[in-house]
């Protein structure tokens, strides 16, 4: 194994703490759980670092083109937009899926409608209160694929996983969806965030495993 294999070893020991397996597989549920993962009914938690804590009267999610600003949003103009409801299973990247969780918040495309906004990049990046960024394809957020969500299972999302704003891109790995949302960039090139300069694969396809750069 050569020294960059070697890394991503040890990465992905540290990434698997006790409790994140979950249960084996249930049957009936084989074929929405992909290669590599175990169901589980609690809820993980994992961050890179503290919880921000995010003052309401004072947020802001600001959508820009690379430097340039727009449109924005404060906390009350986000609640006024349209609010949609979705059931869908997440996946973590440290092997653990949570089948059926529905979510509660915008769609990525209402919120782009909301400010008349038309993306003219192929490229997103999304940015948290904690500094926390993380790239994707604009294709893979347009047509109700993202969500940015205010609620979970009926229940405000809490802070430490993500509230009061979160990112839900849920057919990617789970650390594509950027917790304490408060940034939108189109990019005119598509570049790696946060895990992606870490050595976490670029665009984090669960079903084919894309854990890793070298995945």
């Amino acid at each position: 194994m050569n020294e960059r294999g070697k890394n991503n070893a040890t990465r992905r020991q540290d990434m698997i703490t006790d409790g994140f397996f979950g249960r084996r597989r249930d049957q009936g549920y084989e074929s929405r759980i992909p290669p590599g993962q175990s169901r589980t009914d609690s809820y993980p938690v994992l961050s890179f670092g503290p919880t921000p804590r995010m003052d309401l009267t004072k947020w802001r999610l600001v959508v820009r083109h690379e430097r340039e600003e727009l449109g924005a949003l404060n906390w009350a103009d986000f609640n006024a937009l349209k609010q949609t409801e979705f059931t869908r299973d997440i996946h973590c990247v440290t092997r653990w899926t949570k089948l059926d969780m529905k979510w509660k918040g915008v769609l990525f495309d209402d919120i782009l409608s909301a400010l008349g906004i038309e993306p003219a990049t192929g490229h997103v990046t999304f940015h948290g209160a904690d500094g926390y960024t993380t790239n994707l394809p604009l294709a893979d957020l347009r047509g109700d694929k993202a969500m940015a969500a205010t609620q979970y299972d009926g229940q405000a999302v809490t802070a430490d996983h993500g509230g009061p704003i979160r990112m839900v891109v849920p057919h990617l790995y789970f650390w594509k969806s950027s917790k304490w949302l408060t940034g939108i960039t189109f990019t005119n090139v598509d570049r790696p965030g946060f895990w992606e300069r870490g050595g976490y694969h670029n665009y984090g396809d669960p079903w084919t495993e894309q854990r890793f750069s070298d995945d």
